[in-house]
């Protein structure tokens, strides 16, 4: 299969899912119209998203999957969701940081993308709880042997979730030593109501605590986890300075999320709203 095969693969399913979610469920004879491909072509979609576990086969369609908050989906289920989303994210949250900064990274799918794009910005101090993150930095160290300017990378410590997080007392007093010109932070969810939210206790105290210790906090994630809540909050919409998502973001929930974000940039698209 070609890269621009997968693309409109990736593209199809990325609309699938958004329908399902927001009309509870479709049928295959409707996404046959819609996207003017055969039956045969929205089965195969269908069984790509019900493998991630992200919608259920039902006879003639689909329905979402009604998850409880306590569910953590692991690393590799989130990874192949909105790939092309959180590339263009993660492009757009890396144009933030400043050569020499000390930043960090909280764990997730989307900051693991944003670590690639951080390589070759100089002189960065970056503290992260994810394996994956500092994995990165570590490979592209390994490869290209020691070099001027390579990042300065500290993995906190703490007990392994199942997105590769990790958490619990010793990553909560690492980080509460430390302070951050720039907080990079992947969520589960975000609402109003709840603001940040995860389904993982101890995640979410590791969490408040990367806040607590910077100085701007920028949130990376895509639109699919607007109007998502986990199981404990770890902080409001106001704490946010910057929200990166992407421009599959509905209006209706850019207004409302510019009524309490000083920024909201868009990526992959042509505008970016803000509000001070």
């Amino acid at each position: 299969m070609s890269e621009n095969q997968n693309l409109l693969a990736e593209q199809r399913r990325s609309l699938i899912l958004d329908e399902v979610r927001r009309r509870g469920g479709v049928r295959v004879n409707e996404l046959t119209r819609k996207l003017g491909v055969s039956d045969m072509t929205v089965r195969r979609d269908l069984d790509a998203l019900a493998r991630q576990g992200v919608l259920e086969k039902v006879h003639g369609g689909a329905v979402p999957v009604v998850e409880a908050s306590t569910h953590e989906p692991g690393f590799e289920a989130k990874s192949g969701l909105e790939q092309t989303a959180k590339e263009d994210i993660a492009r757009a949250a890396a144009g933030l940081v400043t050569p020499g900064s000390a930043i960090a990274l909280s764990g997730g799918t989307t900051t693991f993308a944003l670590a690639h794009h951080l390589l070759d910005v100089p002189d960065l101090t970056v503290v992260t709880n994810s394996v994956r993150v500092a994995d990165v930095f570590h490979a592209a160290q390994r490869t290209s042997g020691p070099r001027q300017g390579a990042a300065t990378v500290v993995l906190t410590g703490g007990v392994r979730t199942p997105s590769d997080s990790l958490v619990g007392p010793v990553a909560d007093q690492a980080i509460a030593t430390l302070h951050f010109d720039l907080l990079f932070l992947g969520v589960h969810g975000i609402s109003p109501q709840a603001g940040l939210s995860t389904p993982n206790l101890a995640e979410a105290e590791t969490n408040r605590r990367l806040v607590h210790s910077a100085r701007r906090v920028v949130v990376v994630a895509d639109h699919t986890k607007w109007g998502v809540v986990g199981l404990s909050s770890f902080a409001t919409l106001e704490q946010v300075d910057t929200l990166v998502t992407d421009a599959g973001l509905p209006a209706d929930a850019r207004v409302e999320i510019s009524e309490h974000l000083r920024e909201l940039v868009l990526a992959g698209d042509s505008g970016q709203v803000s509000e001070d």
